[in-house]
């Protein structure tokens, strides 16, 4: 077992190392430039069709509303990674880790654009007349049937990698918050966790879509404006923060108080890598609930599917990490969750730790339902739709599981197989990204027309 454990590390060690990393925001920088930074430009218009497309897209084929889609992406990416990913990072590589978080999300717009306009081009119907898409469906009628197997590996190691990231980890995180701030036992976390889980997924993707538009955008907004009190409190401190973080992203930080110190390769190693794994942008999972969303255009849809990143990153990810760094904690010694609770703690005494362990659990909770959709789906193209119930009644048992066992092995090897899904998909990405450019140039110029012709006085 030990030697196991040495080789996944070391895998895992590959998987999430510079190669990969610079392949990941290489390919994000050669789409953004390749649209031309079309999606910076388009920040305002994503925000306008999100608000727009809260109802279903009138004579549009899908089963969720546009809306529904991105909430169900979101409730899969904002998690435990933008409370214990971002405080990771900040301990291991300074505060300049927040500034190469905050340019893996910048050049990510561009990955997670064409990701959605890919998978929503290229999605199908299933047996049961449900639309189905992401990297494995892009890959199969994008690329062709010589480089199915590349769908079939992404497909793979999404169906592996879900039952660890985004459900035994996530309920694991959720039951130690529990018990540690409420006392509450980790075994009941988990059964009353199973049976809400169980009640959302077996309804499929119109119950979970459902259940995150309602829950995310509260969650988002809630957990905003407790990080913003923290900020308040420290008002002084944000332009010294802001300086700190531009200077140690590009220059080392020494140890100081219980902060070991760190280099600069360090602070863009974990940022990048902490930016990633909290917005998935490079991984392709996006797409895969994007491509059930009621949709009239492809490009319409990644407009929209584009600022999960954004809100994710540059704003969830923003204000835990300036709470940490403006009020001062970051240099305490403490990692992960417990250093960005001891920021709360430090604004909110006596009730900081409370409204981040509620935040935690929330977050990890619709993490459980986004990637369980994403699971679904992965097995579903290996499989069929006969893998559908047996998948959802796993996944519901499985969540108690994760709440009482000992995951240290189980979360190395989710974790490696998470960082694989982002090589069949980037490679997907480099092949079709003339498709999305051609695509993109003609959504946008069939919209400049229509605007000239309405502006034209009859």
């Amino acid at each position: 077992m030990e030697s196991l454990n040495t080789l996944v590390n070391q895998v895992n060690g590959l998987v999430w190392g510079p190669p990969i990393l610079v392949l990941i925001l290489g390919t994000g920088l050669f789409l953004m430039v390749a649209l031309k930074f079309m999606p910076w430009r388009n920040i305002p218009s994503g925000f306008a069709l999100m608000w727009q497309g809260r109802a279903k897209d009138a004579g549009a084929e899908g089963e969720i509303s546009p809306f529904q889609a991105l909430m169900t992406c979101l409730a899969a990416t904002v998690g435990t990674g933008n409370i214990a990913g971002v405080a990771t990072a900040i301990f291991l590589g300074g505060p300049g880790a927040l500034f190469w978080m905050w340019c893996t999300a910048l050049v990510g717009m561009a990955t997670k654009y064409c990701e959605v306009v890919l998978a929503v081009h290229y999605r199908e119907k299933d047996d049961r007349g449900e639309h189905v898409g992401g990297p494995m469906y892009a890959i199969k009628n994008g690329l062709g049937k010589k480089w199915l197997w590349l769908g079939g590996a992404f497909a793979l190691f999404g169906g592996l990698a879900g039952f660890g990231i985004g459900n035994m980890v996530q309920v694991n995180s959720m039951a130690h918050a529990m018990d540690t701030t409420f006392g509450v036992p980790m075994w009941v976390t988990g059964v009353v966790s199973m049976a809400i889980v169980g009640l959302v997924i077996l309804g499929g993707i119109q119950r979970i879509g459902k259940v995150a538009s309602a829950l995310v955008p509260f969650m988002c907004v809630a957990y905003i404006l407790a990080a913003a009190m923290v900020l308040v409190v420290n008002l002084e401190a944000i332009p010294g923060a802001f300086a700190l973080i531009f200077e140690s992203a590009f220059n080392p930080v020494a140890a100081t108080g219980g902060f070991a110190g760190a280099a600069v390769m360090a602070a863009i190693r974990f940022g990048v890598a902490r930016g990633i794994f909290s917005n998935e942008a490079g991984l392709g999972t996006a797409g895969i609930a994007q491509a059930a969303g009621t949709s009239s255009s492809p490009v319409r849809s990644g407009l929209i599917g584009m600022l999960g990143t954004f809100i994710d990153t540059i704003i969830i990810c923003s204000m835990t990490g300036l709470a940490i760094i403006c009020s001062g904690v970051w240099t305490g010694g403490e990692s992960g969750a417990a250093l960005t609770a001891a920021a709360f703690e430090s604004a909110m005494p006596g009730f900081g730790g409370i409204v981040l362990t509620l935040a935690l659990v929330i977050f990890a909770f619709t993490t459980i339902l986004g990637w369980s959709y994403f699971g679904e789906k992965c097995w579903e193209f290996m499989v069929g739709t006969r893998a559908i119930w047996p998948f959802r009644v796993i996944w519901v048992l499985a969540v108690p599981f994760g709440a009482i066992a000992q995951l240290d092995f189980a979360w190395l090897v989710a974790d490696t197989l998470n960082g694989l899904m982002a090589l069949p998909n980037l490679v997907s990405l480099l092949l079709l990204s003339p498709v999305v450019v051609k695509l993109t140039n003609d959504y946008f110029a069939e919209r400049k027309a229509r605007e000239t012709l309405a502006g034209v006085p009859r």
